[in-house]
This record gives structure tokens, C-alpha cells and sequence, in this order.
């Protein structure tokens, strides 16, 4: 059986974080999205993890309704890495919380934890308990792994060959991780990392994957391609619309060529602090110019929320508008936002003739994006289509233009 699953999300126990985060919203929601294994988040916090222990458990999956939860956590380190943890059972979150709580004053109080101990210690007390643990949105400037190690090995020392997973994070997809030779054998998943329940923002980011009953040993099978189960499809933003995908001043936006920031040690004529973005920072790790997909790599579609694709469709300004609504419900009624997005035959569904073609245009990837980096999203519109007045005042500053250095050449942007 195949199956849809966002395994990196944050409940309303955690900072900046929607109330309505809250296990029957998030578990209806995502039925309506076509997610049907959730991460639950947050699951040290006492609370959180308390209101997940009330639904019936099997096979290491909490059930309500018709989204099953995979109990899962996000740690911060000590040295501010982000790392995703998978926990099979209850009594394993409470064995690692009991681990953490000496190293953590904010333990009880946000469901992301500081953690004040190194990688490999945490990676340590999580293998230690039987849980899967990897680095959280990796290729993120701040609180990625490759933002402060240029390697797994320096980030997990010892423990490196047991990391399975690596989370890509909304500012990259399989294409740039797969010019990284330490990523080859491992899998790369897509997930949302929503702070809120509603469809733009929970599963933006998903995985689908191959496997024969719903638990979370199957779940652990696929991320390590074993027994015939595996990743079959990762979906996911253009990478340039992530905020940090080109190398930006934080203050003005203003883009830059890879190599300036240096030249301007770090800081853009406007005074603000230019980050390297994304797509800079592969070109640094990158082991081969061109991408190398291993064997079992499955294939990467890049999407947007169905009611952003309405939106730009039928011209309106937002996702809340009665009309944008209207239309999403009865595209979903009776299926599902992914079965609509993914692998409904277009020919069938009934909506707005624009609708159809503009989904349809980004099955094909026939769509322009303008990059976003310093801290502001990229924006995407469709072919011959014209952004919005606010997302023109939001565009970037164009690049400055100068002599190539070395490095950029085989970027293939």
C-alpha cells in the first residue's frame, strides 16, 4: 500500500505556533490534505504527549479518525543544530525526556527543546531508546546541519553512519542533495514543518512511501529501503521559493552572486548582514557538478497548496476568499487535496477551466519562479502570468553583476 506522510510538524504547545494545533483539527485536516501518517510533534512535552497517550494505540500509532500519528519530536542543540527524532512507543519519549530534562530549562515550557548537549550526545540518548533520529531541515542557514558542519561525521562523529534520514527542508530538494556523496545511501524526506493545521501550511511538504501495513516499524522499514518497502515520491515547494534559498542582505533583500558576501565580509552597503543562501551553500558541499540520484531515489514534485494554485488561477488576492474556498471544497468533496493535486485525471474533475489548466502547468513544472533568500519567500506565477502587486514590491533586488568565481560554473540556474 501506498501512503502520504508529513512526519515534521509542531503542536500548539510549541513558540509562534497556532492554537488550533490541537490533535482532532490537525487529525481532520489532514484527512481532507490526503495525509494519513502525521508527526505529532512536541511529544516531551508533558501536555502534548498526555492528549496523544488518550487515542487508541497500535502497532505504535496513535489513531483518530483516519490520520494515524507517529509520535515525533524536534530538539535543538547545543550548538542550535535542529534534529528530528521518531520515538516508537510512549514509554520511549518518557525514557528520553527523562534523559534530557537535566540539560533543558525549557523542556516543560516549549514543545521544540533546547537541548544543551552536543549531536552526538543527542543522537546517542535517541538510539539509546530505539528511536530514528536525523537532522531537521538541513540545508536551513541557521539551525541546519550544514549551516554550522560542512559533514554528518563532524556533526555525529561516531554515530554518523546511523543517521537514516535527512530532512531537506523547504529551501532545497533531492536535486541539491544528491550532489552530496555522504547523502547517497540515506533518504531524504520532505516534510512541512507547520505550525498551523490548515492546508496551505500542513503537508506544503510530504512523502509518500511503499509499504504493507500501517505501523511504525513499516515506517522504519521504508526509511532504511528494506524488505521491499520504500520512499516512492517526495513532493515539496521550488526549492527558490524557500527565504533562504540565494545568498541575501537580511535587511534589504538585495541579492548577490556567490562569492560577494565575502568580498563585503558579510555585510551589504545598506548595513544589514548578508546570509548565504541555500543553493550557494550546495554549490560549497557539493562533491559532483551535476546531480547523481542513487537507484532508489524516488522522483521529486515540486507543488504549492491547492487553494495558492486557485488563488493565481482565478486572479484573487488571497487563499480566504469565498471564491478560492468554494473551489477548493468541491475539488476535495469526496477525495482528497493530494489525489487532486497528484494523480486525479484532470479531464474528470469539474471546476473552473483555468483551475484545471493551472494544475496541470505545475504537473509539468511549467511555471516561473523568482528566488527568495535574506529572509523572504520567493514567489512563483503561472506562464505568461504577472505577479500580484504585493509580491512585486516583495521581489528581490536583482543581483549584483560580477566576475564569476570558480565555483558557480556548472550551477545549471
Amino acid at each position: 500500500m501506498r501512503i502520504n506522510l508529513d512526519l515534521h510538524i509542531h503542536s500548539k504547545y510549541s513558540a509562534a505556533t497556532s492554537k488550533r494545533m490541537d490533535l482532532p483539527t490537525i487529525a481532520r485536516e489532514a484527512a481532507k490534505k490526503g495525509i494519513g501518517i502525521v508527526g505529532t510533534g512536541d511529544c516531551l512535552h508533558p501536555r502534548w504527549l498526555a492528549e496523544v497517550m488518550r487515542l487508541e494505540k497500535k502497532d505504535g500509532l496513535y489513531h483518530l479518525g483516519k490520520t494515524l500519528f507517529a509520535l515525533s519530536v524536534e530538539v535543538e542543540d547545543i550548538s542550535r543544530v535542529h534534529h528530528l527524532i521518531l520515538v516508537p512507543e510512549a514509554s520511549k519519549a518518557h525514557e528520553l525526556r527523562e534523559t534530557f530534562i537535566p540539560h533543558s530549562s525549557n523542556i516543560d515550557s516549549d514543545g521544540r527543546p533546547n537541548i544543551s548537549l552536543t549531536a552526538p550526545e543527542i543522537a546517542d540518548a535517541a538510539l539509546e531508546a530505539g528511536c530514528i533520529i536525523g537532522p531537521g531541515h538541513a540545508f536551513t542557514p541557521w539551525t541546519g546541519l550544514y549551516a554550522h558542519h560542512p559533514s554528518l561525521d563532524e556533526c555525529y562523529g561516531d554515530l554518523a553512519s546511523k543517521i537514516r534520514f535527512v530532512e531537506l527542508g523547504l529551501s532545497a530538494d533531492t536535486d541539491y542533495a544528491d550532489r552530496i556523496e555522504e547523502l547517497q545511501g540515506r533518504a531524504l524526506l520532505s516534510n512541512s514543518d507547520a505550525h498551523s493545521p490548515w492546508s496551505n501550511k500542513l503537508a506544503r511538504e510530504f512523502v509518500q512511501m511503499e509499504i504493507e501495513d500501517q505501523s511504525f516499524a513499516e515506517v522504519e522499514m521504508a526509511l532504511k529501503s528494506s524488505g521491499g518497502r520504500h520512499l516512492t515520491l517526495n513532493v515539496g515547494l521550488y526549492p527558490e521559493e524557500g527565504k533562504y534559498n540565494r545568498t541575501a542582505c537580511t535587511r534589504c533583500y538585495r541579492q548577490y552572486k556567490a562569492g560577494e558576501m565575502d568580498d563585503l565580509a558579510g555585510r551589504c552597503p545598506c548595513g544589514g548582514m548578508i546570509k548565504l543562501g541555500v543553493r550557494d551553500r550546495v554549490e560549497y558541499l557539493a562533491d559532483w557538478p551535476e546531480v547523481s540520484h542513487p537507484p532508489f531515489r524516488p522522483p521529486y514534485l515540486h507543488l504549492i497548496p491547492l487553494a495558492e494554485i486557485i488563488a493565481m488561477a482565478l486572479g484573487h488576492k488571497g487563499i480566504h476568499t469565498a471564491g478560492v474556498q468554494r473551489c477548493w471544497n468541491e475539488l476535495v468533496a469526496g477525495t482528497s487535496e493530494i489525489e487532486v493535486l497528484v494523480e486525479a485525471d484532470l479531464g474528470l474533475l469539474k471546476a473552473d477551466r483555468r483551475v484545471i489548466e493551472a494544475i496541470e502547468a505545475f504537473r509539468r513544472g511549467d511555471v516561473v519562479v523568482t528566488p527568495g533568500g535574506g529572509g523572504r519567500y520567493g514567489s512563483i506565477c503561472l506562464p505568461g502570468g504577472r505577479l500580484s502587486e504585493k509580491e512585486e514590491k516583495r521581489a528581490p533586488a536583482p543581483a549584483k553583476e560580477t566576475q564569476r568565481s570558480l565555483f558557480e560554473f556548472g550551477d545549471g540556474s
